[in-house]
């Protein structure tokens, strides 16, 4: 079974389909990339997958448990992590306070009234950050850190929850080239160690080509190709997309793991 399977997944704003009969399937351990350009349904369906936005008609199933229906709040708690494309954390905090703060929460400890915060999970926040290079920082604000090193805090306090699934919304905005490639370098060596699924949304082709295992094209809402880079570099109705006018295109069928 999948670790995420996406099926039939549509949503309409009024008379608008943003997102139309859309499905695919994510494996643990594997990096899935949601391309399109602008107005293509990519950010619907990212909300969708997150429970921001509830689908007009589909199913998304993490570990065959349904998720359509449910708040943000309790798909996080089911293992499912997300960063943003404005970075998420709290300037005014310690870089190893904000991981205290996500590690509370996950334990639902945030409105505790006898022990301090700042002596909770300390040895565990010290680990996390670590592991995204970011120990030597713990007691920084976040406030005056580069925009890369806040990018690997918001990295471990999505993992704070220990996710099986990680959403990241454009993952490398505003990000030199250098760190663009540092932080997914990273995101990639801790997705094959946790066995993470990772589904992302990019602009940065360069990075899209280097770690995604697997590519999905969004055109005005449907899917249209789906495959590994050199199969989404070559495809026609992606330069169509993309290079040409976009106009005219025939959408995929569905394609499921073990469908073949």
């Amino acid at each position: 079974m999948s670790l995420l399977r996406v099926s039939g997944l549509s949503k309409s704003f009024g008379g608008v389909t943003a997102v139309d009969d859309v499905s695919f399937d994510l494996e643990a351990g594997q990096l899935l990339a949601l391309l399109g350009p602008n107005g293509a349904g990519k950010s619907t369906c990212f909300n969708m997958v997150n429970g921001q936005l509830r689908p007009s008609s589909g199913s998304i199933l993490l570990d065959g448990r349904e998720l359509v229906g449910k708040r943000p709040r309790d798909i996080w708690r089911l293992g499912v992590g997300r960063t943003f494309q404005i970075a998420a954390t709290f300037n005014s905090m310690t870089v190893l306070e904000n991981i205290q703060m996500a590690l509370l929460s996950r334990e639902k400890k945030l409105f505790g009234l006898w022990t301090p915060a700042a002596s909770q999970f300390r040895a565990e926040a010290l680990d996390l950050l670590d592991q995204v290079g970011m120990a030597h920082d713990a007691q920084r604000a976040c406030g005056v850190l580069a925009y890369g090193d806040v990018k690997r805090v918001e990295l471990a306090i999505a993992l704070a929850n220990r996710p099986r699934l990680l959403l990241m919304d454009e993952p490398t905005a505003g990000m030199a080239p250098k760190e663009r490639h540092d932080l997914m370098a990273l995101t990639r060596r801790l997705v094959t160690e946790r066995k993470i699924g990772v589904l992302f949304t990019e602009h940065s082709m360069d990075v899209v080509f280097a770690y995604a295992d697997t590519l999905l094209v969004l055109a005005r809402g449907k899917l249209i190709a789906q495959g590994d880079a050199d199969a989404i570099r070559n495809d026609a109705q992606v330069q169509a997309v993309y290079f040409g006018t976009g106009k005219t295109f025939q959408p995929r069928a569905p394609l499921h793991a073990g469908d073949a």
